[in-house]
């Protein structure tokens, strides 16, 4: 930014240029730009995780796994039986003292609502059951 400004003594008709020269701003602040566009993508990181493949591996039925089945009425079933909320509770919490503990399958049907399955997971977690999973059938490949 330049202004000239005379002592009185030069040319009378003269007029000071007031106003603020953009140009040098506008460039840097377009050079800072291009900087931040190449040096974010540098910055940000992501989570070094190891993502799983995808496998379908049949599981390997147990006699002491548990099945819980959950029908599209949002009946449960323990292996095969119809079974109420309470009961269902009481008789995780039996099995899971047990050395080594029985692993629950969940077997929900397609049409159920999310809330009786989520309340399988729930009353397992209450009961101190570790390993819970989820049976579904293979996807078609054709």
């Amino acid at each position: 930014m330049g202004m000239n400004i005379s002592a009185g003594g030069g040319e009378p008709d003269t007029e000071l240029n007031s106003t603020i020269n953009t140009t040098p701003l506008v460039d840097v602040m377009l050079v800072l730009l291009i900087v931040f566009l190449i040096a974010v993508p540098v910055v940000l990181k992501t989570v070094p995780v190891e993502l799983p493949n995808v496998s379908n591996i049949p599981t390997q039925s147990k006699p002491e796994n548990i099945v819980i089945t959950v029908d599209a009425e949002g009946e449960t079933y323990w292996n095969n039986v119809v079974i109420d909320k309470e009961t269902l509770l009481a008789n995780l919490r039996i099995e899971a003292p047990k050395k080594p503990q029985p692993e629950v399958h969940i077997r929900g049907d397609l049409n159920s609502r999310y809330e009786p399955v989520g309340r399988v997971v729930a009353y397992c977690q209450k009961a101190g059951i570790v390993r819970v999973g989820f049976i579904t059938s293979p996807e078609n490949t054709n």
